[in-house]
């Protein structure tokens, strides 16, 4: 799974990219600077600020590393060169749920674009990768955690990204 390359938009890799500056340039040295004080207060076993900034620390690295891993990983897609006809990275889908009669609106966008409340899913999800090369018309049966959804893709169109 290291070498899955990660779509993304300009604007989604900028974000991330700017978090990514954020948490090295600024959050790192602010924790640093916490350990050290920490570290001038005593006997390290027994000290419970020094031990709380070594693993916020910790905390902070993991998120800085995954980010670099993203963004090392990103692929740059440029919506406006895909087809239109068919549901791929970028595109939002109108579908209606076949086993419930309610329809849906997905928009398939990368990592640091993803909001579910405003249908906007990321396309390596279940969901988006079960909509993910569809047609309009077409009726897709997708697994997901609680058992299985069945959509008929209503409408394609171009997403806002």
């Amino acid at each position: 799974m290291a070498d899955d390359r990660v779509p993304m938009t300009r604007e989604g890799y900028d974000k991330l990219k700017a978090e990514l500056d954020r948490l090295r340039n600024v959050e790192m040295l602010e924790i640093t600077k916490r350990v050290a004080a920490a570290r001038e207060m005593g006997d390290l076993s027994e000290n419970a600020e020094y031990h709380a900034a070594r693993e916020d620390q910790g905390i902070l690295q993991a998120r800085v590393n995954d980010l670099s891993d993203r963004l090392a990983r990103a692929v740059i897609i440029d919506p406006s060169n895909l087809p239109k006809d068919t549901v791929v990275f970028g595109s939002k889908v109108r579908v209606v749920d076949l086993d419930v009669d309610e329809e849906e609106t997905y928009e398939l966008v990368g990592p640091g674009q993803e909001n579910p409340d405003k249908g906007r899913i990321l396309s390596s999800s279940p969901i988006g990768q079960g909509l993910l090369g569809r047609k309009k018309g077409e009726t897709v049966e997708i697994p997901v955690p609680r058992g299985t959804i069945r959509f008929k893709v209503l409408d394609i169109s171009a997403g806002s990204i």
